[in-house]
């Protein structure tokens, strides 16, 4: 990769291209030939930015994982609720965005995590470095709540942390199996019972 890599536009018109591609199909059944045609982007510009498939695959991960911990920190920092409320706000956009229809590659690591933990090395490590910044906001959001009187828990914040992602990530993924999204229903109430909050 070369040094103008990260601030490239072209490069961030493959990474947006793939997410959107990948997010439907999956890692492995999309070739490179399909992203490069539906970005515009000829095949030599692809390896001036990206050694190989996988170093694009860890790239697309890590793009992702920095948008959403992005929103994470936005919907957090919400002025004028409490984190009980700005929890309810970040699951609430979890389900917005988990659309078993088409979820335009904002289901990621719901789509990729399987199939890629296994296949790659270095995309296993990206997903694990994503997945714990996303139990690391939620388990400083939860002592937050504490804190404020919106949040009661009965186990450590981290703990409960990991709990609701696994929680969450599984629930996305029996929405997609079963075609509704009606396991979101229990997961909201699970979470709320979690957190002993009103549902």
């Amino acid at each position: 990769m070369t040094s103008a890599s990260a601030t490239s536009p072209v490069r961030d018109t493959i990474l947006a291209t793939g997410q959107r591609i990948m997010g439907a199909k999956g890692f492995s059944a999309v070739g490179l030939n399909e992203v490069l045609a539906a970005a515009g982007v000829p095949k030599g510009s692809f390896y001036h930015y990206f050694a190989s498939k996988e170093a694009f695959g860890e790239a697309l991960l890590e793009d992702y994982f920095t948008a959403y911990l992005a929103d994470m920190d936005r919907i957090f920092r919400q002025p004028g609720q409490t984190k009980a409320e700005q929890l309810e706000a970040y699951f609430a956009a979890w389900q917005d965005s988990q659309s078993f229809e088409d979820c335009q590659g904002k289901c990621l690591a719901v789509k990729l995590g399987a199939e890629v933990a296994d296949l790659s090395e270095p995309m296993r490590a990206a997903l694990q470095r994503g997945t714990t910044g996303i139990t690391d906001r939620l388990a400083r959001a939860l002592e937050a709540g504490v804190a404020d009187g919106s949040v009661t828990l009965q186990d450590p914040p981290d703990a409960v942390a990991r709990r609701l992602y696994q929680l969450w990530l599984g629930t996305s993924i029996m929405v997609k199996i079963a075609r509704t999204t009606r396991p979101f229903d229990d997961a909201v109430a699970l979470t709320s019972r979690l957190l002993h909050t009103a549902p």
